[in-house]
Parts: C-alpha cells; structure tokens; sequence
C-alpha cells in the first residue's frame, strides 16, 4: 500500500460513483469519461490493495470495506472545500486577519482612529498591531513576513512602496520652570543638559544632520530608548528634549513645548513591500488611512 499515490481525483470519482450507482452518470457529473472514472477506481483500489466496488448488471455497489473508506473521502473532500474557504476569505473581504507594524506615536494618536473606521466597515476582518521602539524593526517585520501594513519615517529604501500621511513637526521639551526668550534660540536650548534618543535612532539621526548643517553638534548629556522616558525626565527637570511633538504628547503639566529655533519636520508614511501578493484586506485598509490622511482626520482625530 503506498498512499502517497492516492489522489483527491480518485476520491472524488469514488464519492460520485457511490452517490450515483453506476459509472456512466458519474462520468457525466465529473464531465470526464467513462472509462476515466474506471482507471480512477481501479487506480485507488490498486493502491488500497481491497476491492471497493462490486460491478454488476445493476450497476456499481459499494463493498463493505468500500462503506467504510467512502466515509473518510467524503470528510477529506469536504475538509478540501473548507481549506478554499479559508483562502477565499483571505483573498476577500468578508474575514481574514490584517497584521500592522507601528511606532509608538503613531499607534497611540492616529491609528484608533484608522482601525475604528476599518472595523465599522469591515467588521468580519480581525486586526492586529505591532508596537516597536522605531522604524528600524517596523520595515524589518515587512520584510519577514510578520506584517503586512507598516507605518515608518520616510524616507526609506526602494524594496517598499510608501504613501506620505502626515508631517510631524519636532519641538524642544523645557521644564515648565525653564523660561527661555521667544523665539527661543539654539544657544539657549544647549545651555542645558541634553536628553535624545538612542544613537541610530531614525528621528535622532534626523535632529542631528539637522543641526549640522545650521553648525552645531549634538552633546547628550542623557541618550534614553522610550520616549515617555525621556518625557519624564524633562518633567523631572533633568534637561531639556528634541522630538518629534506625537512622540511628545501627552505632556505632564511641568513640560512646555515650543517651536525649534529653525523649524524641522519628520515625514510619517505608509509602507508595504513592493514585490509582495498583498490581499483586499491589505488595500481597503490602505485606501481609509490616504482617505483620512487628505481629508486632515488623521492627526484631528
């Protein structure tokens, strides 16, 4: 017995042969020849080594042994037909599952708002969002397979295609205590202990060449992963910040925001990988986060 031979055809022909006692409908039902449905039992009981069905004037009669193989062809169509299903709810938009990567800030302040309206349109699709330190592990996740909708900085490399949605402008965090002449000055800012993010982050990198080129370079007194930490270490007095103002927000009431001396922005964007099969799912969403994105709701909401 080799049942690595046995085939779904020949499972199928079996179920059709027995629901139709003889061969000649069954051919007409499978819309293939007599003879190959005859090549089809033949094969399979070959392959079993028992005899399944009993020819006779009278038609085709399932064996004993035949009763009771019938049965578990017909569970393994029938597991086939929802294997298809499984797929087809994927491919379509009546269920499936729907994975995002995201960066702190943008999963807190815009993404509620986006997967709000999603689900009201598309309640049968499940949602899931990964939350990371950066865009670093964002674009990682795309590229492994672990998400199928990233939101990231952009600029970033070619192997995703990428939609801008909102521009975030960085600010300086100051203790409250700390009141600094408007507009406030690069001078007055480094005159204080200097708190930014960790070295190779994208947003730190940004502030950086952002500096260089006005001629200053960057002295942290404190070099912190978390946002919210380095929010609360202004709140403490430890020093001031530079970040983007979502990363910022919500500010505890000892922390002021203003503008930078020379104004930067950091550009968020929607990423997917360009040679990747994406499913409906993946563009519905995509097609309400440009939608909210024109319409100003991303940041409003």
């Amino acid at each position: 017995m080799n049942l690595d031979n046995v085939k779904l055809s020949q499972l199928r022909a079996l179920v059709t042969v027995a629901e139709c006692s003889n061969f000649s409908e069954a051919a007409l039902q499978l819309k293939i020849s007599q003879s190959a449905v005859s090549h089809a039992i033949a094969s399979l009981e070959q392959e079993l080594g028992v005899v399944l069905l009993s020819r006779g004037r009278h038609g085709a009669m399932l064996t004993p042994v035949g009763e009771r193989v019938l049965a578990h062809a017909r569970m393994m169509l029938c597991l086939l037909k929802d294997i298809g299903k499984e797929a087809n709810l994927f491919k379509g938009l009546q269920g499936g599952h729907l994975r995002i990567a995201s960066f702190r800030s943008v999963a807190t302040h815009i993404l509620p708002a986006v997967m709000a309206e999603f689900r009201r349109r598309f309640p049968a699709i499940s949602l899931d969002i990964s939350e990371s330190g950066g865009c670093i592990p964002v674009e990682q996740s795309l590229r492994e397979g672990r998400a199928d909708i990233g939101i990231t900085i952009l600029p970033t490399t070619d192997e995703f295609e990428v939609w801008e949605l909102v521009r975030d402008d960085y600010v300086a965090l100051i203790p409250l205590d700390y009141q600094p002449n408007s507009p406030l000055t690069w001078k007055q800012l480094f005159a204080h202990p200097l708190i930014l993010s960790s070295e190779g982050d994208r947003c730190r990198q940004c502030i950086e060449t952002h500096c260089a080129k006005l001629g200053y370079s960057l002295n942290p007194t404190y070099e912190v992963r978390e946002d919210s930490t380095i929010v609360s270490m202004v709140n403490q007095g430890l020093g001031i910040a530079l970040l983007p103002r979502l990363a910022a927000e919500p500010l505890p009431p000892r922390v002021q925001a203003r503008p930078l001396p020379m104004p930067l922005e950091r550009v968020i964007g929607v990423c997917v990988l360009t040679e990747a099969l994406h499913s409906p799912a993946v563009y519905a969403f995509l097609d309400i986060l440009k939608e909210m994105s024109q319409s100003g709701k991303l940041l409003a909401a």
